[in-house]
């Protein structure tokens, strides 16, 4: 499919009937970054829970998930994602996947992983990418994140989950022809891109901690866990816009995720040295 947002609408329109309900982590990509898709494409609403570093338990999730009482929304789909983008790269637990998943099964509930950084988690930990699929009955992956493919990702599911999730892809206008140069790279990606990840957990490991040294910014080092770093100014939202800008004029790009906070992100075409340097301009614009 053409993007991480259409594999997860797609994932949501197979899962779920109009009027269902949908359970997701309150600072999911799902529900944050996808303009409303839920709501727009599937006409289905979002029960959100505001989950540890964007981690989620069983005992959270339970009480969400709504009686049959015939006035409620029927909750239709739990969905998780591993790693947690706006929670700075965060790893799902496998052993708190796996109470979900034995939770999600004895409600009937379909179970959905956003896992467009899910070969981050992998390398991170060592646990295989199909051992974290294998609970979960759709899974959306990435290929132009850490993998660096120009483009592209993929929804992984049963067969007859894929046969419907393709009619879907035509209806949203996702169907590509003539697909295989961006098929190659995505090929190319995933057999020589996956180990060098590591590099990237490193990377930024070396700059949170640089960072954290830098008054002024207020950063949660138990939070880098792998390729993402979430920091904030002192909670001001203007100081923070202001410092993209004088950032950027200067050819360093860190994105703004709400509330005052930032988002750096380390991948194959950034190496230390330009780290460095970006970690040396940032300090010369906060001290003075």
């Amino acid at each position: 499919v053409p993007s991480g947002v259409m594999a997860n609408q797609l994932a949501l329109k197979v899962h779920t009937q109009p009027g269902d309900e949908v359970i997701v982590e309150s600072d999911s990509h799902i529900f944050n970054f996808e303009t409303a898709g839920a709501a727009f494409l599937s006409h289905v609403q979002c029960a959100t829970i505001k989950g540890k570093r964007g981690i989620l338990t069983a005992e959270q999730i339970a009480p969400s998930i709504r009686s049959s009482v015939y006035y409620n929304p029927k909750t239709a789909l739990v969905c998780l994602e591993n790693t947690h983008n706006k929670a700075g790269g965060t790893i799902y637990p496998l052993e708190e996947i796996k109470r979900i998943k034995d939770l999600v099964r004895n409600r009937n509930l379909a179970f959905h992983l956003d896992g467009a950084r899910l070969w981050n988690a992998s390398v991170a930990t060592g646990i295989s990418p199909r051992e974290y699929a294998q609970y979960f009955d759709t899974v959306s992956v990435c290929f132009s994140k850490g993998l660096g493919a120009p483009v592209g990702s993929a929804l992984t599911g049963s067969r007859e989950t894929i046969e419907r999730a393709r009619k879907y892809r035509k209806i949203f206008g996702g169907g590509m022809r003539q697909i295989g140069i961006l098929a190659a790279g995505a090929l190319f990606a995933l057999d020589r891109n996956i180990p060098r990840l590591k590099e990237d957990h490193e990377k930024a490991a070396w700059f949170a901690k640089e960072l954290s040294t830098i008054p002024g910014i207020q950063l949660d080092m138990n939070s880098v866990q792998t390729n993402i770093i979430i920091f904030s100014l002192d909670g001001k939202p203007e100081k923070a816009e202001e410092l993209i800008s004088r950032l950027k004029a200067q050819g360093v790009l860190i994105s703004e995720m709400g509330q005052s906070m930032l988002r750096a992100v380390t991948h194959l075409d950034v190496s230390l040295e330009q780290m460095k340097k970006a970690s040396a301009i940032i300090k010369s614009l906060l001290v003075h």
